[in-house]
């Protein structure tokens, strides 16, 4: 399998840095948790399989202004990519940068519904020294998706968490997220990010739960999620 590194080198006219995102050659083990219970897309805190913060999504809840552009920041809040929403476009296309976005930079890569009939697989191009594209099928909302790569080969996946001390399911603001050597994470927050709005843009509130990732803030499996939060790190 192909690496996938957010490694560019801006055009000289925008005097930006080289910007890198590393990657991992081993598999990599991720605990996403959203960091309010009460408002969709309100951020996320990202976990490794130590414990330690590797990522942070914070604060692009409806008190924020403009939620079209959402910030993946590093455990020190340094900024590594900006995901923004395309004002006119029929699929829910969302571009995705290096770094803090500034005018006129290109995007390293894009996110849109791969139909706009009922709930379809969404499709990933990203723009590296070769165009990759990638598919994530499966169900946000039920936090059971599969990121597949040209070749169809899964590359990452999202599943449900499981707290190992009571051995049930958590609630779906906390999830797992693992990714195969060589995929970057810090693309595959990208696209969580993206999933996550798509997802709260699509949430029907008689559709039995496969909705927006707020949905049913107070409910039990949310209960369960604070309470498991201490446990899951």
């Amino acid at each position: 399998m192909k690496e996938i590194s957010l490694d560019v080198v801006e055009e000289e006219e925008t005097s930006t840095p080289k910007k890198s995102i590393s990657t991992k050659e081993e598999e990599t083990y991720l605990t996403v948790l959203r960091t309010s219970m009460f408002f969709d897309g309100d951020g996320f805190t990202v976990y490794d399989c130590t414990g330690d913060v590797v990522f942070r999504v914070e604060s692009y809840g409806p008190c924020t202004g403009d939620s079209s552009q959402i910030v993946l920041m590093d455990a020190s809040g340094h900024c590594l990519l900006t995901v923004r929403r395309k004002r006119v476009s029929l699929h829910q296309r969302w571009d995705g940068f290096v770094g803090d976005r500034i005018e006129g930079q290109k995007p390293i890569f894009s996110v849109r519904r791969s139909s706009m009939i009922g709930r379809s697989s969404t499709t990933v191009e990203f723009y590296g020294d070769s165009e990759e594209e990638y598919q994530i099928e499966g169900s946000f909302g039920h936090r059971d998706c599969r990121i597949l790569n040209g070749d169809k080969v899964v590359v990452g996946e999202i599943k449900r968490k499981l707290d190992i001390s009571t051995e049930m399911i958590v609630g779906k603001e906390a999830f797992a997220l693992s990714l195969k050597p060589g995929f970057d994470a810090a693309f595959a927050m990208g696209l969580v990010v993206v999933l996550d709005q798509i997802d709260a843009e699509d949430y029907d509130p008689n559709d039995g739960g496969d909705g927006g990732a707020g949905a049913g803030a107070g409910s039990a499996a949310d209960a369960d999620a604070d309470e498991s939060t201490s446990r899951i790190q």
